[in-house]
C-alpha cells in the first residue's frame, strides 16, 4: 500500500493532462468506499457509458497514488486495488480478510518505533506503510457482507504478505 501525506479530497487534481477520461476515473473512485481494482473501475465506467481505456485507468490511478490521493493495497496474487483516501494525513489500515473492509487508523506508537529503529540503524528520511489484517466485527459475527463466502467476498485474497 502506498500512503502519502496530502490530498484525500475528491477535488484533488490528477497529474498529467486534464482530460474527461481522467476526470471520469477520479469521479468513479469518489463513488466507492471499498478498494477496487483498475479492471473493476474500468468495468464500472464502461457500464455507465464512459469511454475510458483500461490503460488510461491504470495511468490515472498511478498518478493519484503518486500524489498520495489514493490508498493502494496489493492482493496476494499481486493485483493492486485502490481507494480514495478519506484523510490527507499519514495513516495505516485495518483490513478485513473476509469482506475487504478497510478502516483508516493513526498509529503514533508505530510512527515513533519507525523513527527509533531507523535512527538506530543510521537511516534517515524514512517512510513506511502498515496494514493490519484481521476479521471485522460484522464478518466475525456472521452478519457481514462476506458471511459464508470464505476469504474475501470481493473475490480477492487480502492477506498479509
Amino acid at each position: 500500500m502506498t500512503t502519502a501525506p496530502g490530498g484525500g479530497a475528491s477535488t484533488a487534481p490528477v497529474r498529467g493532462r486534464s482530460t474527461r477520461q481522467r476526470a471520469a476515473v477520479a469521479a468513479a473512485l469518489d463513488e466507492v468506499d471499498e478498494f477496487r481494482s483498475a479492471q473493476e473501475l474500468h468495468d464500472m465506467l464502461k457500464h455507465r457509458g464512459d469511454s475510458v481505456g483500461l490503460t488510461t485507468v491504470y495511468r490515472t490511478l498511478q498518478s493519484l497514488a503518486d500524489a498520495g490521493d489514493v490508498d493502494v493495497l496489493r492482493t496476494n496474487d499481486g493485483e493492486s486495488v485502490y481507494r480514495r483516501c478519506s484523510t490527507g494525513d499519514h495513516h495505516h489500515h485495518l483490513v478485513c480478510r473476509v469482506c475487504g473492509k478497510a478502516v483508516e487508523v493513526e498509529g503514533p506508537a508505530v510512527e515513533q518505533w519507525a523513527e527509533t529503529i531507523a535512527a538506530e540503524h543510521g537511516f534517515v528520511a524514512v517512510a513506511h506503510t502498515v496494514e493490519v489484517f484481521g476479521t471485522c466485527a460484522e464478518c466475525a459475527s456472521g452478519n457481514g457482507p462476506g458471511a459464508g463466502a470464505g476469504p474475501s467476498a470481493a473475490g480477492r485474497d487480502l492477506t498479509e504478505r
